[in-house]
């Protein structure tokens, strides 16, 4: 990456872009909504079951101009997903502030582990363990949604729950290639425990990106 390109994407008025889209949001709370999805590259969270690594080195995503990501999207719809990667790894004012102004719905969503910046119509928080969210980013989500993998993610999800704001949704959803197991498991975990609904990435029963 040029210097150039640092220091421009350091003030947000590039973005280190991996792919854009226009799709149906497949999970949580807008889950069946039209929505043009942004994926910034860049994550240094480093889950081991992540389904788009390929997004964790920022430096192989071309620095593009923020301008022309918003300009991009306003094309497709009026509800923008800013997701990666990490989003939050970079400063997103500028990108909010330009998506605002042409009257688009900002949501993103994140590990929370980095400052929040931006501004969101929506915030989806999905901690993980190896880097917790800023109290920040749990005061300020709409929704939490804790991925389950194994028993012990139940108790890490009771364990964010306590600290996220009152109004805050809260989804448990199963890691894709354990879904067979641990569905059962969520849906009689929900059942029991009735604050929580469940998640699913209808997008991949649907084969869609």
């Amino acid at each position: 990456m040029k210097k150039s390109d640092e220091m421009h994407i350091d003030k947000g008025e590039m973005l280190p872009l991996m792919e854009e889209f226009y799709t149906i949001q497949g999970e949580g709370y807008h889950k069946g909504t039209a929505a043009y999805f942004i994926r910034i590259g860049g994550c240094d969270v480093g889950c081991h079951w992540c389904d788009v690594k390929e997004s964790w080195n920022a430096n192989l995503h071309p620095p593009t101009e923020t301008v022309k990501i918003v300009e991009n999207a306003e094309k497709y719809s009026d509800t923008i997903v800013v997701t990666g990667g990490e989003p939050l790894m970079w400063d997103m004012t500028i990108l909010t502030d330009q998506l605002k102004k042409k009257g688009l719905q900002t949501h993103i969503e994140t590990s929370g582990a980095y400052k929040l910046t931006g501004t969101w119509d929506w915030i989806c928080l999905s901690p993980k363990k190896m880097k917790l969210p800023t109290k920040e980013v749990y005061d300020n989500a709409d929704e939490l949604k804790v991925i389950v993998y194994n028993k012990d993610d139940f108790r890490f999800a009771e364990e964010q729950a306590a600290k996220v704001n009152k109004d805050c949704i809260l989804y448990l959803q199963p890691e894709w290639s354990k879904r067979d197991k641990v569905v059962p498991e969520i849906v009689d975990y929900v059942m029991a425990n009735p604050k929580w609904k469940v998640s699913l990435q209808t997008h991949k029963y649907l084969n869609i990106p």
